[in-house]
């Protein structure tokens, strides 16, 4: 059974197989395993902390095979984009250029470096076996996710972000960054990348000038790569488009790519979730849900068939309640796949 569930240190090893493996790039969990190791131990502290936690707090999910103990995907939520520090992007916006005595008049898109988006409820960390993507797994891994904020809401903003990976080339090379960030850093899209992962985007502050850039004088590569998602991002984009997620004026000042935005009561999984108590036997037929616990530290989410209907209580199969350490009567959060 396929179960979403917190990330320990026993999974390591792990992890450090899928982003080698994946063909996405997740810039929130470095490949260095002592790096890696400090995000997992940050995750570990939020989970630890709870709902009664103050402060922003990362939390790392792992896709688990319980029945083979394989871990196939990783995803992760930022209460506040930042974690504490200014979170960057460029806004897109338009300047008019107007003549009376010409009578012309032009609206000219203009990238504005910004940390607006600072304090926003993240989320990130999204890879997956590539032979996953097209299952059940691709949608409990990054559902999982308002699921575990359904049962925590007040650790995070009502406003979600997802920044969604850009356009570059299997050697590395983006036009977007060659034209815009490059000009700044003298550093090519991958190291800079690096640091970005080991560090974060606060050293952009350091760099980049304040004034704003004009998108037509940008190479007409870098210009049309602006908001467009890499291929290997498709699937995403199409879950989050589903969930009630829409492109904003803001961007990856990395690689160009689009940042979505959406509010949590009204994507699909949240606004659609129910609770009752759970009752464990053998249930047949029905149909497909996310179902969750409830626990802060010990989160677990499977997808299972159930027969919903009038009363407080509902049937879980036996073998569900046990992978999500489920007893009769505990609440459940369940929502339609």
């Amino acid at each position: 059974m396929l179960v979403v569930r917190p990330s320990t240190f026993v999974d390591l090893t792990g992890i450090e197989r899928l982003l080698n493996d994946t063909d996405a790039r997740v810039t929130t969990l470095p490949k260095e395993r002592d790096k890696l190791s400090e995000k997992i131990s940050e995750s570990d502290d939020g989970f630890r902390s709870g709902i009664d936690g103050d402060g922003p707090a990362s939390f790392l999910f792992v896709l688990e095979d319980t029945d083979t103990g394989e871990l196939h995907g990783t995803s992760g939520i930022d209460t506040e984009a930042g974690n504490g520090y200014p979170f960057f992007n460029y806004r897109l916006d338009e300047i008019v250029h107007a003549s009376h005595h010409l009578n012309i008049s032009s609206k000219v898109p203009v990238l504005f470096l910004s940390h607006e988006l600072t304090g926003r409820t993240l989320l990130r960390s999204f890879s997956i076996d590539p032979q996953m993507r097209d299952t059940d797994g691709f949608d409990l891994l990054s559902r999982a996710r308002f699921m575990y904020m359904a049962a925590n809401p007040d650790r995070f903003n009502q406003e979600i972000i997802v920044e969604i990976q850009g356009i570059f080339d299997d050697k590395g090379v983006c036009p977007f960054w060659d034209a815009v960030g490059r000009r700044f850093f003298d550093l090519d899209f991958l190291t800079a990348d690096y640091y970005c992962s080991v560090k974060s985007k606060t050293f952009m502050s350091e760099l980049i000038p304040q004034h704003p850039v004009y998108v037509p004088l940008l190479p007409e590569e870098a210009a049309a790569n602006i908001a467009q998602n890499h291929a290997a991002a498709n699937r995403t984009c199409q879950l989050l488009y589903r969930e009630g997620f829409h492109k904003s004026k803001f961007i990856d000042p990395f690689d160009g790519g689009p940042v979505l935005k959406g509010q949590l009561k009204y994507t699909h999984t949240y606004s659609n979730i129910r609770f009752k108590n759970a009752k464990p036997s053998e249930v047949i037929g029905g149909m497909k849900y996310l179902i969750s616990n409830q626990s802060a530290h010990n989160f677990r989410c499977a997808i299972t068939t159930l027969v919903d209907g009038i009363g407080d209580s509902i049937r879980i199969p036996l073998d569900v309640a046990h992978a999500l350490n489920i007893r009769e009567g505990d609440q459940v959060a369940y929502s339609p796949l």
